[in-house]
């Protein structure tokens, strides 16, 4: 009886364990962990209840339940090409990228049924709106400004769905074929004229440079012909002045030689006349030694002589004495 009654304890204690370790493993499940950048929308009894952020939460059995799981990082869409007309009736492609993000996860999750087919709609709509405003070339080369209105429009429409739009960026556009026909001769016809307005002004430049060298390089030959000139000038120069310079010295020379020659000859006549003198010669020998002068200046190439009276006299006294001596 003891055995049977012990055996019945055991059994209730086991049950009594399974169940509670049923209960702990079901309540270990009702725990969520929320990763970052997530936000998880709950509901109890089908009402919102609250936002669970990052971190360990606890789901309350049969009561809560998690609504939707909602990403707050930056997120992409890339939509398809949306036909749009501009203000000059030219029907073209255009497709976006629209960089949002979700900033009211309970707003995302029960403000819009279906946002980003909201976004989509809303964005084809605001372009179409813009686009019809602008012609095609302004709409080709405004890129910038349709992005910046596009952005602005977009984000105030979609601020009570709890979403953040960025920015918006045209990805292509693209305008019908015959336009892209014309445009692209268009630009090769741009382009062309372009190189031939290259190819003139390099040309220009060329025949400029050409100029420029041949004017530098007479400009360069006329000053070496100066230079030439001047140095030949003064070479001439220095050699007259070289020229005068010994003629000048040979003049000095001479005329110092000159001098010496008329100083010896004075010193002669001077000492020759003190030895006249100391001998005390009379009339006869003086008379004498100027006719022995005079035959030395007629041996000269003097064509005119000038006799003193004592010498004619002297000489007609010998003419005298010859036709005695001839008589006889």
């Amino acid at each position: 009886m003891f055995a049977s009654m012990l055996a019945a304890g055991f059994g209730t204690l086991g049950y009594l364990m399974i169940a509670i370790l049923v209960v702990v493993i079901f309540l270990v499940s009702r725990i969520r962990i929320v990763p970052q950048a997530k936000v998880y929308i709950v509901e109890r009894l089908g009402a919102f209840h609250g936002e669970w952020g990052t971190g360990p939460h606890f789901l309350v059995p049969f009561l809560d339940k998690v609504a939707r799981i909602v990403s707050i990082k930056e997120q992409v869409v890339d939509f398809k090409p949306q036909p749009v007309i501009t203000k000059d009736n030219v029907t073209m492609q255009i497709d976006t990228v629209v960089f949002f993000q979700i900033t009211d996860a309970k707003q995302y999750t029960y403000g819009i049924e279906h946002p980003m087919a909201a976004i989509e709609n809303l964005t084809a709509t605001t372009l179409r709106n813009i686009i019809g405003e602008l012609e095609l070339d302004a709409t080709l080369t405004s890129r910038d400004v349709i992005n910046t209105k596009i952005t602005a429009l977009l984000d105030q429409a979609t601020d009570p769905w709890g979403i953040k739009v960025n920015r918006v960026e045209l990805k292509n556009i693209l305008p019908p074929r015959e336009i892209q026909d014309a445009m692209e001769k268009q630009m090769k016809a741009e382009r062309e004229r372009r190189e031939k307005i290259l190819q003139a002004e390099g040309e220009k430049k060329s025949q400029i440079l050409v100029a420029e060298g041949e004017k530098e390089s007479k400009i360069l030959k006329a000053e070496a012909e100066k230079q030439s000139e001047i140095l030949k000038a003064e070479a001439e120069k220095q050699a007259l002045i070289l020229r005068a310079d010994a003629v000048r010295e040979q003049k000095v020379l001479e005329a110092t030689g000159e001098a010496q020659a008329i100083e010896m000859v004075q010193k002669a006549l001077a000492d020759s006349i003190v030895k006249l003198n100391q001998a005390a010669p009379n009339d006869q020998v003086i008379k004498l030694k100027s006719l022995e002068a005079f035959a030395k200046a007629a041996d000269g190439k003097a064509t005119k002589l000038i006799i003193p009276s004592e010498i004619q006299g002297l000489a007609g006294m010998a003419g005298s004495l010859k036709e005695i001596i001839k008589e006889q």
